[in-house]
């Protein structure tokens, strides 16, 4: 749960980056937000989770 939370807020926070720097028009991020969305209920959806929680288990992993 900390994970996808932790997602939603970075994604959030490129969004808004991206709508206020680059020029990310509402359209484009709704599409974006839709595909998402649908794309959560098909059958790809827990290989995607899974690539989701290795790759921040290999960020976590990273020492500086």
């Amino acid at each position: 749960m900390i994970l996808s939370i932790s997602g939603i807020v970075l994604f959030g926070t490129i969004a808004f980056l991206f709508f206020r720097r680059d020029g990310l028009k509402v359209s484009h991020a709704l599409t974006c937000a839709l595909f998402g969305f649908y794309l959560a209920g098909t059958a790809i959806a827990p290989s995607i989770q899974a690539g989701g929680a290795s790759l921040a288990n290999l960020l976590g992993g990273i020492k500086f």
